[in-house]
């Protein structure tokens, strides 16, 4: 079914839903309501029970036109958008889904859902007001580097249930994977540079100043005396000299094989991060990245990792 389906193959969004996108069909409900409604007419015209007969034609009608409203219910819908903030591999992924309408009319009760799976009842609903709504998909991941979506179908079945509609979007913006990083092993390595740089830390080397307590400071860096003398809890926080920058040289592990490598790389890389250390990345397919340090560096150096060419 799916083969026959538009569309057949990836596309830009935003992508809207016209009448020759959207499919509709009877659900199991809906042919059991058409099967006691044909018995009805029947019966109506057997025993000449023209209130019978009436009764039949308007649900009949009431029938037919719940398959045009949920036809309407996707009719015009746009689906502008699906993003991503990349993750580890084998982590799942949460896919954001934006949509919107020319109408400012409300649209509730779609359900979104990856290839043919509307039926799951892990889809997620989504929700139309003012002509905008989002919702959130979950995608699984097993391998880094671009990861290409499968195709998303959008399907509703109100206002009665007698019908189901849907339609498939099928974005063709793929979405990036981090590598793995490693589980354990060797500590980040020494800073390099002739700059050093004091980094705060609860076990340092000289006192620098103290501020109020947190909780889940450690008891032994409460400073008593001072605490008691203003009535609060004060906390000693030190200064531990560090190396300014940090090199993570891909040379310096040729001991490991290729994928091991990069996930060394990637935990030292989330460990220099944590950390807040200046560090800079050498690999052998880019410029080197850095110094530097921050959300951005660290996307630059863990997406330098992600494509890199598999071993």
């Amino acid at each position: 079914m799916l083969a026959w389906a538009r569309p057949r193959q990836p596309e830009p969004l935003p992508v809207r839903f016209d009448r020759r996108r959207v499919y509709v069909l009877p659900t199991r409900f809906g042919l059991f309501y058409g099967v006691l409604l044909a018995a009805m007419l029947l019966g109506a015209l057997n025993y000449n029970n023209n209130p019978a007969l009436l009764l039949g034609l308007l649900l009949a009608g009431a029938g037919l036109a719940s398959l045009i409203a949920a036809q309407l219910q996707l009719s015009g819908l746009e689906i502008s958008a699906v993003d991503a903030e990349p993750v580890p591999a084998g982590h799942p992924m949460t896919l954001r889904v934006h949509a919107r309408a020319a109408s400012d009319r409300s649209r509730r009760g779609l359900g979104v859902a990856w290839g043919h799976g509307a039926n799951d009842a892990d889809a997620a609903r989504l929700h139309l007001s003012a002509g905008h709504g989002e919702t959130e998909l979950v995608l699984r991941t097993t391998r880094r580097g671009w990861l290409d979506l499968p195709r998303l179908q959008v399907w509703t079945t109100r206002p009665l249930g007698l019908a189901r509609a849907w339609g498939y979007v099928w974005p063709e913006s793929p979405v990036l994977v981090y590598p793995r990083p490693e589980a354990s092993g060797p500590p980040l390595p020494a800073g390099r540079g002739e700059q050093v740089q004091a980094r705060l830390h609860p076990s340092g080397d000289e006192l620098h100043h103290l501020r109020s307590y947190r909780p889940g400071d450690s008891r032994r860096a409460i400073a008593w005396k001072p605490s008691a003398r203003r009535d609060t809890l004060l906390v000693r926080e030190y200064e531990q000299p560090q190396g300014a920058d940090v090199v993570l040289d891909w040379r310096e592990l040729r001991g490991l094989a290729h994928e091991d490598r990069i996930a060394r790389l990637a935990r030292w890389v989330d460990e220099a991060e944590r950390d807040g250390r200046r560090f800079r990345l050498w690999l052998p397919t880019q410029p080197v990245l850095g110094p530097d340090h921050g959300p951005a560096h660290r996307h630059a150096c863990l997406r330098a990792l992600a494509l890199m060419p598999h071993g």
